[in-house]
C-alpha cells in the first residue's frame, strides 16, 4: 500500500481579513497556490475555507506524494518563503498551527479530520497521529 502526506496549517488574522494591512497576503494567495499546484509531488489542495465557521482563520490543507516534496515547496520555493517571512505582520502566534499525517494514496482528508489532527498535536505534541517537519513518523505500514 502506498501513502501520501497530508498537511493542514492555520493562521489567525491580527485584524479583520479585509483590512488593508492584509492586502499583500491576500494578493499573494493565487500565485502561491498556483506554484504549489505545479510543484513536484503535489496531489490536492482544499479550495476555499472548507467548512470553517471562524472568519478570523485562514486554513490551508494539501496532500503531497512525500514529506520531502512538501518540504521542498514549503521551505525552498522563493515566493512561498517570502510570504512566510512576513507572517507576523498578519497573524497572531498560535500554539498548534501545523499538522502532518499519512493518508492512503487516492484518499483525501476532510477539514474535520485536519482540525482533529491539529487538536491532537496541540494536546500531545508530535505523535504518529499528527506530527511536524521536525518529528516525522514513518508510514503506518
Amino acid at each position: 500500500m502506498s501513502w501520501h502526506i497530508a498537511q493542514i496549517n492555520v493562521a489567525r488574522f491580527r485584524v479583520d481579513r479585509s483590512d488593508s494591512v492584509n492586502a499583500d497576503f491576500e494578493a499573494a494567495l493565487d500565485e502561491v497556490n498556483a506554484l504549489a499546484e505545479a510543484a513536484p509531488g503535489f496531489v490536492w489542495r482544499m479550495t476555499g475555507e472548507g467548512e470553517s465557521d471562524d472568519p478570523t482563520l485562514t486554513i490551508n490543507m494539501t496532500v503531497w506524494e512525500s514529506v520531502e516534496q512538501l518540504a521542498a515547496f514549503a521551505y525552498r520555493d522563493h515566493t512561498h518563503r517570502g510570504v512566510m517571512r512576513r507572517k507576523r505582520e498578519w497573524f497572531v502566534e498560535m500554539q498548534a498551527y501545523l499538522a502532518l499525517w499519512w493518508v492512503r494514496a487516492g484518499s483525501l482528508p476532510t477539514l474535520a479530520e485536519g482540525k482533529g489532527r491539529l487538536e491532537t498535536i496541540g494536546r500531545l505534541g508530535p505523535t504518529a497521529e499528527a506530527f511536524d517537519f521536525r518529528t516525522v513518523f514513518a508510514t503506518p505500514d
